[in-house]
């Protein structure tokens, strides 16, 4: 039996990843002894609907699990809840946004390389059919050499859970999971609920638009010689249940799909767009080398 805790227990991940648990067989090895919020009121409702036990402080369980699921709703709290159980090794999954501020990604990806931490998670959109067939076509080559793209997610501005960036990876990591995890630089045009992202590649530009009350997904690839994608069909569960799955797999011993760089790379990205959002100007996107 693989022990794990839950962190951060307020937002729809970490119910969808109990009912996982709970129906399906491949997950049946694993058991959540304890789940925390500082809602506690969410904490309780879990307890209440899974019988699982609520903890009094986030960092209890050290010592006691095989793996970590960090999925608070402000980012800022991402890392401040994994660093008590960095020294154990144990994997970890992070939601997004994966931290708010570049400082507190250079310093946990640091701990996470310089420790061997398996670890996944980000947005649960990069394991959307819609994005994955992409991605294998941008790798492909389907149509020829990629031209442009334009992705459509929706954006939440107004909330107490780091404003811009409580919803704004979900776009963004459609973008780089399809085309390329490292975009040189971004351009921002502000419209009424609408923000226009355009992330420049060496070779092409995918244009992005953000919406403001507006539940749509959309990807499409242009090649040379064709086109690939549309609408994202909204599939929730399924996309919680592949990114629980993967970190299952790290805590039997897989390896993390994506390289530390990679996963922490949207951090980046995101407060490239927000630096473009004030200054209207492009701004260049500043990755770290650790």
């Amino acid at each position: 039996m693989k022990k794990i805790v839950i962190l951060g227990c307020e937002n729809s991940h970490a119910n969808a990843f109990l009912k996982h648990m709970k129906t399906r067989p491949e997950l049946a090895h694993i058991q959540c002894i304890g789940v925390y919020s500082d809602d506690v009121a969410a904490a309780q409702k879990l307890h209440d609907e899974f019988d699982v036990p609520v903890m009094a402080s986030f960092d209890e369980a050290v010592g006691k699990v095989d793996g970590i699921v960090i999925t608070a709703r402000h980012g800022d709290h991402h890392y401040q809840y994994a660093k008590p159980y960095m020294d154990s090794g144990v994997p970890m999954f992070i939601d997004k946004p994966i931290t708010c501020t570049e400082a507190d990604a250079v310093e946990f990806l640091s701990q996470l390389k310089a420790k061997g931490i398996k670890v996944t998670g980000g947005s649960s959109l990069r394991h959307a059919f819609e994005i994955v067939q992409l991605k294998q076509a941008c790798a492909a080559q389907v149509g020829g050499a990629t031209v442009g793209g334009i992705v459509r997610a929706p954006l939440n501005m107004d909330n107490p859970y780091g404003g811009f960036y409580f919803y704004s990876q979900h776009l963004v990591e459609m973008v780089l999971e399809a085309f390329g995890r490292y975009p040189d630089a971004v351009q921002v045009t502000a419209a009424k609920d609408a923000y226009t992202v355009l992330f420049h590649y060496g070779d092409f530009t995918v244009s992005s638009l953000y919406t403001v009350g507006s539940g749509e997904y959309y990807a499409a690839r242009f090649a040379k010689n064709g086109t690939q994608g549309g609408y994202v069909a909204n599939q929730g569960n399924e996309w919680y249940y592949a990114e629980f799955k993967a970190f299952a797999d790290l805590m039997e011993g897989a390896e993390p799909d994506l390289s530390y760089e990679e996963l922490f790379s949207p951090v980046f990205v995101l407060n490239a767009i927000d630096r473009a959002i004030t200054s209207g100007q492009r701004e260049l996107i500043c990755y770290p080398e650790v």
